[in-house]
C-alpha cells in the first residue's frame, strides 16, 4: 500500500454492532498470519483471499498435515502463484509433536518479528447420535477440535506475544495480537434443544461446545498480554464437511469472516460470532 495507513470499511451488523462501525484505522506495517486446515475448504479460501485481498501481508502460513500429497495440490498452486507471501507448513493438528515440529519452523521464518493471527481452522466431523456414538468418536474429534487448537495456541504464544510487544498499537485487534478458533452455531448449548433433530453429529456439537470453553478461558487469560481471542461461525458452508445442499459458498463465508476479524477489538474479545458479525447465544 502507497499510504501510511490503511482504512478498512466495517459494515458488519449484529447484536453487538448496532449501528454501521467507523473506519478502523490499521497500521500498514505488514502482518504475519497462520491458518490451519489450509489445504482445501475454508481453510484455502481464507489463503487465497487473504493472500489477495488483505494486506500488507508479510507472511501467511499456511498449514495442513500433507503437503505434498494429492489434496494439497490448489494449495501448492496458489503458494506457487504467490510465492512472497505463502508459505507451506506441514502440520497436523491431531499430532503434537507435528505442532510443535511445525511451530519450530515458524519460529525461525518469522525471524524474531513475531506472529500477528492465528486462525484455529482444522476440524473434523463426525455424524452419531448419543446411542451409536463411540468412545474413538468422540476421542477423534476432541484430538482435532479441542486439542489441536489448544496446542497450536500453546506453541506459537511465544510469538503472539512478540507480535504484541512489537506493534505499537494500544488495545486489542487483530492486526497486533489475536487467535481465532473457527467453532460452529451447533457448539451452542442453548440453541442445542431446537437444532438437534435437525443434525445430530453429537462428537462434533460436544467438541465444539469444548472449544468455545477454551476460547473463553484463553480469553481471561491472555487478555494481560493484550491478545484477542474470539470465535467465529462460518455459516452452513458448501465444502466437503458442510455438503452440496449448504446454504452459502466458500466465498461467501470467508469474506464475511474477514470483514469480522478485521472489526474485532477489545469489546469482541471472547466473543462468539457468525460471519455476519451476529452473536451466537451460549
Amino acid at each position: 500500500m502507497e499510504e501510511a495507513r490503511a482504512i478498512v470499511w466495517c459494515t458488519v451488523l449484529g447484536p453487538e454492532l448496532t449501528e454501521p462501525t467507523p473506519p478502523v484505522l490499521m497500521s500498514s506495517k505488514p502482518i504475519s498470519v497462520l491458518i490451519t486446515g489450509a489445504n482445501r475448504g475454508l481453510g484455502l479460501e481464507m489463503v487465497r483471499q487473504m493472500a489477495e485481498t488483505q494486506g500488507p501481508i508479510r507472511a501467511l502460513f499456511a498449514c495442513c498435515r500433507d503437503p505434498g500429497g494429492p489434496r494439497a495440490e490448489a494449495l501448492q498452486a496458489l503458494a506457487k502463484k504467490h510465492k512472497d507471501t505463502i508459505k507451506v507448513v506441514c502440520m497436523d493438528t491431531a499430532d503434537q509433536s507435528s505442532i510443535k515440529q511445525s511451530a519450530q519452523q515458524v519460529g525461525s521464518l518469522l525471524e524474531g518479528k513475531g506472529l500477528n493471527i492465528i486462525i484455529n481452522n482444522a476440524g473434523i466431523l463426525t455424524h452419531s447420535t448419543v446411542a451409536d456414538s463411540t468412545p474413538e468418536d468422540m476421542a477423534s474429534c476432541f484430538n482435532t477440535n479441542v486439542i489441536g487448537p489448544m496446542r497450536v495456541i500453546q506453541e506459537f504464544l511465544p510469538h503472539l506475544r512478540t507480535a504484541a510487544k512489537d506493534s505499537g498499537m494500544s488495545g486489542m485487534h487483530c492486526r497486533k495480537a489475536a487467535v481465532v478458533n473457527i467453532s460452529s452455531s451447533l457448539g451452542s448449548v442453548q440453541s442445542a434443544l431446537q437444532s438437534y433433530e435437525g443434525f445430530k453429529a453429537v462428537p462434533y456439537r460436544v467438541s465444539k461446545a469444548a472449544l468455545n470453553m477454551l476460547n473463553a478461558c484463553a480469553t481471561v487469560e491472555l487478555q494481560k498480554d493484550e491478545i484477542l481471542c474470539a470465535l467465529l461461525h462460518p455459516g452452513w458452508v458448501q465444502t466437503d464437511m458442510g455438503g452440496e445442499n449448504a446454504s452459502i459458498n466458500a466465498e461467501e463465508s470467508v469474506q464475511g469472516m474477514l470483514q469480522v476479524i478485521n472489526s474485532l477489538t477489545e469489546k469482541h474479545n471472547g466473543a462468539l460470532l457468525d460471519y455476519r458479525g451476529q452473536t451466537i447465544p451460549w
